[in-house]
């Protein structure tokens, strides 16, 4: 990621909460691009009713960018799922700088971890992959079939324009959808079985 004036490379910054203005590095790594400032600040207008004590999955964690805003938002747990190793490495030492106990990450492939993974259910889900990789799809289907969204869960979506969105299960409905650059975001709000 190139530095700019805003971002130095393999910072992000938290935009909002308790931690507001934090600078957090990541490490460099192919297909890691963190959900940006104007992207996130939108995210989190949409569920701002709903962030206070939500139990958060960020799934394909990255930078931490969306977990760690969530955090900071006063999110009550944040779980993520990060599969390169030195990646995670630098999630858990963003979770200590910033006292997160209620953080937990995970150093497991996405797709995987959502086969064994925690079997409680999530307020709040955040679908960030990396583009080129197709798991969008798959992702959404694994969250349905072992039941992971709560009861009126919400869950973003982030895909590259071009690509847009996978079908959705009967029960989610896409309440919000913009575009910003080369990148389709929207929330869906999971509904009644």
């Amino acid at each position: 990621m190139a530095r700019t004036k805003d971002r130095p490379a393999n910072q992000l910054r938290i935009i909002g909460g308790r931690h507001r203005g934090r600078r957090l590095s990541f490490p460099d790594r192919p297909g890691l691009r963190p959900t940006s400032d104007r992207v996130r600040e939108t995210l989190f207008n949409w569920v701002a009713p709903l962030i206070e004590g939500a139990r958060c999955l960020d799934l394909f964690a990255g930078s931490g960018a969306l977990g760690f805003e969530a955090l900071s938002r006063g999110a009550g747990a944040v779980v993520m799922v990060e599969r390169a190793a030195a990646v995670a490495r630098q999630l858990r030492a963003n979770a200590g700088l910033l006292g997160a106990a209620d953080l937990q990450v995970h150093e497991a492939d996405a797709l995987i971890w959502l086969e064994r993974g925690d079997p409680a259910p999530f307020d709040l889900i955040f679908l960030d992959p990396p583009f080129a990789e197709g798991l969008l799809a798959p992702a959404i289907e694994r969250l349905e079939r072992h039941g992971l969204p709560a009861p009126e869960a919400r869950i973003y979506l982030e895909a590259p324009v071009q690509i847009g969105f996978p079908p959705l299960p009967e029960s989610w409905e896409l309440i919000r959808d913009k575009t910003a650059g080369q990148v389709r975001y929207g929330l869906v709000r999971v509904g009644p079985a």
